[in-house]
């Protein structure tokens, strides 16, 4: 499927998750599904003392599919990717764990995603983490830097599957680890490009 894509489709892709996620940046109500917020939280096991790190209004944008953490610990001092961070949750908790010497940086394609995840940054008391725009298929960061790079629910909407992959391979460090949370389609696939596109970011 993803090497069928032309580079209009691929574009069309990526209005469509941009479009939906500005949505999203502004409230989460409607948007999916599935439980979201700190029910959401809560329905994939993150542990509760961890959530007590954060304010009701951070946890409060969560939107994740899983619980990346549930895959590993983070040690203290890790270096700390999060791809497609979304309103930022994960990065935050991630920065909790890692601690004053380790570092946390989420990358997001929608640029009123990283707005409303520096917003939550602000209000907690957390100085070890950072958000930028970013593709996952175009890593802006030298290669091995960091320790662990963590995912949730944005794998599924990235176009060219296998370039993310090796650009979050490259910019780990030898040994590192991925903890990645997402769907998976189990039905069948569309038949009709079109119809695949136009679902892609539902």
């Amino acid at each position: 499927m993803e090497d069928s894509l032309t580079l209009e489709d691929r574009e069309r892709i990526r209005a469509g998750i941009m479009e939906k996620y500005r949505k999203v940046a502004v409230g989460l109500e409607g948007s999916f599904k599935y439980p979201t917020g700190r029910a959401g939280l809560e329905g994939q096991s993150y542990d509760p003392r961890l959530l007590e790190a954060l304010p009701e209004s951070v946890l409060s944008t969560y939107c994740g599919v899983g619980n990346p953490f549930s895959l590993g610990p983070l040690e203290k001092e890790d270096t700390v990717l999060d791809v497609g961070c979304g309103a930022g949750v994960d990065s935050l908790l991630a920065a909790t764990l890692v601690g004053p010497r380790g570092a946390v940086v989420g990358v997001d394609l929608t640029p009123e995603m990283i707005d409303r995840a520096r917003r939550s940054l602000w209000e907690t008391p957390l100085d070890n983490v950072t958000f930028e725009e970013a593709s996952a298929e175009e890593l802006p960061f030298p290669p091995g830097l960091f320790d662990v790079v963590i995912s949730n629910g944005a794998m599924n909407l990235i176009p060219d599957k296998a370039r993310a992959l090796v650009e979050i391979f490259r910019v780990m460090k030898p040994g590192g680890r991925l903890m990645m949370a997402d769907q998976v389609l189990t039905g069948e696939v569309p038949a009709d490009t079109r119809t695949r596109i136009e679902n892609w970011a539902r």
